[in-house]
Order: structure tokens, then C-alpha cells, then sequence
């Protein structure tokens, strides 16, 4: 009996250990740091499932099957990257400092939630400062989420596929950037 107990000990300890392994990627954001390392890892494609009420853009710079050139920093290896252009919406794109409901401290500037991931948002776009619940599930910890609006952007936003300049996993239905993040050239 002695021996199981011991046995066990060990195997608990042993499982124990590995979790406190774990790297920490709760790193705080600075300017050219991605804001996504906050959320630790994670597959960053979407299901390419848009919210309920975005209407298509009927006439974007950039059209489904476009080839563009991403200008952002909202995950490591996104900037210089090529992309394909799976959908593009007009919206209103926010800023937010948001809360994961997964722990951690806040992660501010996280680009982009839109008026349709807001809960009971309405139609009129809402101010910086207003206090909101977040209904985008982006990454893990962001679905019903307290967020702050810190900035907002009247615009088209698009749903790429790119595959990460630093060598990551292709990345399908990313949601979302603004036309100042894409260009052609």
C-alpha cells in the first residue's frame, strides 16, 4: 500500500511540475510587440462566420480574392505579410482595452472589435470611454469579456488568409483589419 501511495506522489508531482513549466506569455504590450502575445498561444484563424447584421461592403478598395500586403501589428509576424482578401464589411472597427475572462491584466489598444461584437451596441457608434461587453471570440478569454472603447473608426474591415512572415501556420478568416492596414504594393 505504502508503495502506491508513493508511486502516486511521484506521479502527481511529476504532473504538477510540468504545468509550472509552462512559459509565460502574459507579456505586457509595447509598441512593436504584438498584442496578441498577451492572449498566450492559440490558433489565430476564425471560422469565417461573421456577426449577425454585417452588411457586405458593396463597393470596398479591396474586393474578395484581392491580393494584399498587411501594414499592422496586432500579431507577431503579421506586418509585410501577403494576404488574401476573403470578405470585406462596412462597420464601425473599435479600439478596445479589454479584460480576458481567462485572468490576466488588461491588454489595451487591441484593434479591431466591431459594432456587430458588442453587446446591445446598437446601430449609432458608441464613444470612447463607454464601458462595453465583448460578443467576438477572436481569442480565447474575449468572448463576453468587459472591455473600454479607446478609439473608433468608421470603415470597411476585412477577413484575411495570410501566412505569417515569421514562419507560423497559415492563417485563415483572421478578423479584422481596416483598409489603412492593407495596401496593394
Amino acid at each position: 500500500m505504502r508503495k502506491i501511495f508513493i508511486l502516486l506522489s511521484l506521479a502527481a508531482i511529476l504532473v504538477l511540475s510540468a504545468c509550472g513549466n509552462k512559459e509565460n506569455t502574459n507579456n505586457s504590450s509595447t509598441g512593436t510587440e504584438s498584442e496578441h502575445s498577451n492572449m498566450g498561444e492559440m490558433d489565430h484563424s476564425g471560422s469565417g462566420e461573421v456577426p449577425k447584421g454585417l452588411k457586405e461592403s458593396a463597393n470596398p478598395t479591396y474586393k474578395v480574392g484581392d491580393e494584399v500586403d498587411i501594414h499592422a501589428t496586432h500579431m507577431e509576424g503579421m506586418d509585410g505579410a501577403k494576404a488574401k482578401v476573403v470578405g470585406a464589411y462596412d462597420t464601425v472597427a473599435y479600439a478596445v482595452t479589454v479584460t480576458p475572462t481567462t485572468g490576466g491584466d488588461p491588454i489595451p489598444n487591441h484593434k479591431w472589435v466591431i459594432q456587430e461584437e458588442i453587446k446591445d451596441a446598437g446601430s449609432d457608434p458608441l464613444k470612447p470611454g463607454t464601458k462595453v461587453t465583448l460578443e467576438a471570440d477572436h481569442m480565447e478569454g474575449m468572448m463576453g469579456a468587459e472591455a473600454t472603447i479607446d478609439s473608433i473608426e468608421k470603415t470597411t474591415v476585412y477577413m484575411v488568409d495570410y501566412t505569417p512572415t515569421n514562419g507560423g501556420n497559415p492563417v485563415k478568416n483572421h478578423q479584422w483589419l481596416v483598409e489603412s492596414e492593407l495596401s496593394t504594393k
